[in-house]
């Protein structure tokens, strides 16, 4: 299993001993945690295609999103604890299940884990699907080994990101972690396949009553990050804690989503995805069952 080791692959910086059990703010131990890995079909086309992204979804979070949809595994941290050599495994069963690409779901507070994942890579693109708080050194880390970058944008208030997320400095993280995403691996690329080879993917999910940080952060992406697409996503569910936070407690208007698709296309953004608003279904949420997880190694790392 992984040593006990000094956490600070996240923002929050925590510095906490990570070993057998949790600490620190995601509340992980040093070994990864799965709730789930299965051909995924609700991403984007050119990630999802006809035979699926392969997507691992890791436990426990760095962000804690009041509204998050995942809440039962980001929060309550359901899923099981496996073996870095498992986690290879898993990448090889869904590559043999006809996976298009491994699609790494929330991995942040596990990176040390997928670095090491990687050490050969899996012979198709590997997706970094991720909140957006990342820290620039912890990317660097990772570089040569991600293919496509799929990060949130989720706020550009630090207002709003330390109510809904607990992290004030989002924004001010996320930024530079998205400039170096770009960076490492330039624009999209897309193969005669159809599919994604290269580059960055942003997505936005339109809040009810924030249509306006919507629109500051459209123009944000629209200035710095040439060659970025954009997935603008209209699905939102007032799940996990929303209730307690109005107007999160509501689904968003139909005004409000003209309003931002509206802001889009006047923009010219053109490269990417715009999701309907009848998206907004609990269909489109996994089932976090453990399927395709291994069983409990209690043997060590190769």
């Amino acid at each position: 299993m992984t040593e006990s080791f000094t956490c600070n692959l996240c923002p929050r910086r925590c510095n906490a001993l990570r070993g057998e059990t949790g600490h620190g703010f995601c509340g992980m131990g040093a070994d990864p945690v799965l709730a789930r890995a299965a051909l995924h079909f609700d991403e984007e086309p050119v990630i999802s295609g006809q035979s699926g992204s392969g997507a691992v979804f890791f436990s426990g979070c760095s962000l804690q999103c009041v509204f998050c949809q995942n809440y039962g595994i980001s929060h309550e941290k359901f899923g099981r604890k496996i073996s870095v050599e498992q986690l290879k495994q898993v990448y090889r069963d869904l590559i043999a299940q006809g996976a298009n690409n491994i699609n790494l779901v929330n991995p942040t507070h596990f990176a040390h884990a997928v670095l090491r994942s990687l050490d050969e890579k899996p012979g198709v693109p590997v997706i970094y699907n991720c909140g957006g708080y990342e820290r620039v050194e912890t990317l660097r880390a990772l570089a040569d080994k991600i293919d496509v970058y799929l990060p949130d944008l989720k706020y550009i208030d630090g207002g709003f990101s330390e109510r809904y997320s607990g992290a004030s400095d989002y924004f001010a993280n996320a930024a530079p972690a998205l400039q170096e995403m770009l960076r490492q691996v330039g624009p999209v690329q897309i193969g005669p396949d159809g599919l994604i080879q290269k580059g960055v993917i942003v997505r936005h999910l339109i809040l009810p009553g924030r249509a306006g940080e919507s629109m500051r952060i459209l123009r944000w992406i629209h200035d710095n990050l040439p060659g970025a697409w954009v997935s603008l996503m209209a699905q939102y569910l007032p799940m996990g804690r929303a209730a307690d936070y109005p107007p999160l407690d509501r689904r968003i208007t139909q005004a409000e989503y003209d309003r931002v698709v509206d802001y889009m296309l006047k923009l010219g953004m053109e490269d990417g995805f715009l999701q309907e608003l009848s998206s907004a279904e609990e269909t489109y949420v996994p089932k976090f069952d453990l399927s395709g997880v291994p069983e409990v190694d209690t043997g060590r790392d190769a």
